[in-house]
């Protein structure tokens, strides 16, 4: 169980923490009035790349159409505040998804490609480890390699993100207390785990992990075991291509399975690919990948419900993009052209050269009627030689049948929304840092 936790032991903690190596800094003041503030379990949500024009068009695209208000979601029902999201001093005030998420992990800034370490490289603790350290199970389930910078931040301690080969390692190699230091840990990455020079996969089930290459074999895995799910080489296949849409929401349900115990748990689930959808500009990708967090917040909303001292805290690392609902100076957005897509633009491009009609089969795949010159632009779309080219092109006729704009290729400076519900969510109201997340999260821990 949870203790309550004084002024006193509040500030006693900072002091103490101040003096280690966690360089956990000072943590703003949370009233713990009473144990319904503080949380058996904590699950953190990261929505990869998804800024503020995401939620908004998030909302329109699940709008029901028959009806003349734009309905509200999930997400409108859990909003609480703002973060911002600049990294240490040294990388400027853009940051990238590995400086966020050590921020996020650890409430510490670090500088751009940092894996759980600060601004000199020296290793900080995440929250992730510390509820290790207190005897709590612990778990990640994302829809990116599972050694991703986002995950990779919470588990592991690197110079660089990029150093995947070395991440995995870690995450057999380094132990909290003896013991491995997630119990859970379901997303892609399988090249990385099973290589010439090492399987890791071998190891983890020589030492008593359950280990699960579809999703469909998670249910038959049971209730409380140790488990490495890969599903993937890198990342999951984009949710539109995906044979299960809402994988994430399926991952994240089992991962709680297994989670579950007298101790509490922590979870980090992440929505990675809202950033690659981001990244290339696809506003198709990045809408679907939004549904798929969504529908697995509404799970977690559910699942908070029944057991009211479960913590959840969503919000993203940074936006990417630089979407903007309505461009060109016309102001518009259609996200009806969305609504029924059957598979990602990027699909499209792959299987359209094959087709005895390509424009006929973008069409269905698109899941909308084309008019006018569609149909011939499609057909030119399809004889361009080069994937990219189509992929491009294709991307571009979406756009403007949105009416969708992008600023960027990369990730932008602006704040993020902060969502959250249950035990002590009233801590993450307002204005905050990103660091501030931790700092809190590192705050219940220790009222353990």
């Amino acid at each position: 169980m949870f203790r309550k936790l004084s002024l006193c032991s509040i500030i006693g903690l900072a002091l103490v923490q101040g003096c280690t190596n966690t360089d956990i800094a000072t943590t703003s003041d949370v009233t713990l009035t009473n144990d319904k503030h503080i949380p058996r379990n904590i699950i953190m949500v990261v929505a990869d790349g998804m800024g503020p024009a995401y939620t908004t068009a998030y909302r329109n695209y699940a709008d029901d159409p028959s009806t003349p208000a734009i309905e509200t979601g999930i997400l409108d029902e859990i909003l609480v505040g703002n973060a911002s999201t600049y990294p240490a001093a040294v990388s400027g005030y853009v940051t990238d998804s590995a400086a966020a998420a050590t921020a996020l992990a650890t409430g510490v800034k670090s500088y751009n490609g940092a894996i759980g370490v600060d601004a000199n490289k020296q290793p900080v603790e995440s929250v992730l480890q510390r509820a290790k350290k207190l005897g709590m199970r612990t778990g990640v389930a994302v829809t990116s390699q599972i050694n991703h910078a986002t995950p990779a931040s919470y588990l592991a301690h690197n110079e660089s993100r990029k150093n995947y080969d070395a991440i995995a390692d870690s995450f057999y190699d380094d132990k909290v207390n003896g013991h491995f230091v997630a119990n859970v840990m379901l997303g892609g990455g399988t090249q990385y785990f099973v290589r010439e020079d090492r399987n890791l996969v071998t190891a983890f089930t020589e030492n008593g992990y359950q280990y699960v290459e579809a999703y469909d074999e998670l249910a038959s895995v049971p209730a409380g075991s140790d488990v490495i799910g890969l599903f993937a080489p890198v990342g999951l296949p984009a949710a539109l291509d995906d044979e299960n849409h809402h994988r994430l929401s399926y991952m994240t349900e089992h991962a709680i399975k297994h989670l579950e115990n007298p101790e509490g748990f922590f979870l980090l689930v992440e929505a990675s690919q809202v950033d690659w959808a981001g990244h290339a500009n696809d506003i198709g990708s990045a809408m679907a990948e939004m549904d798929d967090m969504s529908v697995t917040v509404s799970y977690l909303h559910d699942y908070v419900a029944a057991h009211p001292d479960t913590l959840v805290v969503l919000t993203a690392d940074h936006s990417t993009g630089g979407l903007t609902i309505g461009a060109n100076g016309v102001y518009e957005w259609h996200p009806e052209y969305l609504r029924n897509m059957q598979s990602s633009v990027s699909s499209i491009a792959v299987n359209m050269v094959s087709e005895d009609s390509p424009a006929g089969y973008a069409e269905a795949q698109l899941g909308f009627t084309f008019e006018g010159d569609d149909t011939a632009r499609v057909t030119d779309i399809a004889a361009l030689p080069d994937f990219e080219a189509r992929e491009t092109a294709l991307k571009a006729f979406l756009d403007e049948k949105t009416n969708t704009g992008w600023t960027t290729g990369g990730h932008t400076g602006v704040d993020v929304e902060v969502f959250a519900f249950g035990a002590g969510a009233h801590a993450f109201a307002g204005q905050l840092d990103n660091t501030d997340i931790a700092k809190t999260f590192f705050q219940y821990l220790e009222a353990k």
